[in-house]
């Protein structure tokens, strides 16, 4: 090793987005290891054991931990990273890659998305915060957007099914769940302050998307030590169909059934909901979010 070689760990999905990024892993492995960083790479059978393999990989201290996949690789590089100071580094291959596109990585573009990460690793890392999520069974970490209602029906039913690829599926499962459209009864804790809301959703947002590109939170700041909590109030279906398409332009939020709230810690409590965030189902509500400020070094 070189005085500028580094100790890597590459954490790698070989799911992402339906197996059609498993070239990518590779890809990264081989170009850091031409560069002379000492790369240690991980590739398990499902999302539990990679986890404890990264966990136990980061124990040793690399230089960085960097991940391939979608949201939900991020999601794993939040949590095994929890207390540490390691920073992470993502090459995107998944479905929504939404945190990729918060933190300006390229898209779609694998060297690009490597020449990004080669020249980050050169540079001290960007400091971001992370949400910490409380529940029944336990507790989990999320970086981009933590949701529940709507969306997170959405999110049921797109997991589940398995065709189409890609962001249409999100359209497809929407669709279907627009049929059965209702407000859902909510009590919202924000910063100590009790709101009751009926709406359609809530999502609580350290970045600005999801879903493969929805702006939901098109103001929200990675770094500013508040979470964006977006509240969308009961809308008919044709209302929803219309304000949809803005949703991904990020102008929703104009609508006066929009609403808008900053606050540092969220309890939110609903009958037969689940909570999603990065992608990942976490758990029924109530789920209690605290904001953990500069929890994350990022390679962006």
């Amino acid at each position: 090793m070189t005085s500028s070689s580094k100790r890597i760990v590459v954490a790698i999905n070989p799911n992402a987005s339906f197996g059609r990024g498993r070239e990518v892993g590779p890809a990264v492995v081989t170009t850091l290891r031409g560069l002379g960083h000492d790369v240690t790479s991980l590739i398990e059978p499902d999302f539990a054991q990679l986890l404890d393999a990264t966990r136990e990989a980061v124990r040793s201290k690399p230089d960085a931990l960097v991940v391939v996949g979608g949201d939900g690789m991020i999601n794993l590089g939040v949590l095994a990273l929890e207390g540490s100071r390691v920073p992470l580094g993502l090459v995107p291959s998944g479905t929504g890659n939404d945190m990729a596109r918060g933190l300006g990585i390229p898209i779609g573009d694998t060297e690009a998305a490597i020449e990004s990460l080669v020249d980050a690793l050169q540079r001290p890392p960007r400091v971001i915060d992370a949400g910490a999520i409380g529940f029944a069974e336990g507790r989990a970490r999320f970086a981009c957007i933590l949701s529940a209602g709507f969306d997170a029906l959405v999110n049921e039913r797109a997991n589940r099914m398995t065709r189409p690829r890609g962001r249409s599926r999100y359209t497809i499962a929407l669709l279907v769940e627009l049929a059965k459209l209702r407000p859902i009864e909510y009590t919202l804790t924000l910063d100590g302050v009790v709101h009751r809301e009926r709406a359609l959703l809530v999502a609580v947002a350290n970045n600005l998307s999801f879903g493969g590109g929805m702006k939901v939170a098109p103001d929200a700041q990675l770094d500013d030590g508040l979470f964006d909590v977006v509240l969308v109030r009961p809308l008919g279906r044709l209302a929803f169909l219309r304000i949809y398409p803005r949703v991904f332009a990020g102008t929703h939020i104009t609508d006066p059934r929009v609403v808008v709230h900053r606050a540092s810690s969220v309890r939110i409590e609903a009958a037969g909901v689940v909570a999603y965030a990065d992608g990942e189902r976490i758990a029924p509500l109530p789920v209690d979010i605290a904001m953990d400020a500069g929890a994350l070094r990022v390679l962006a």
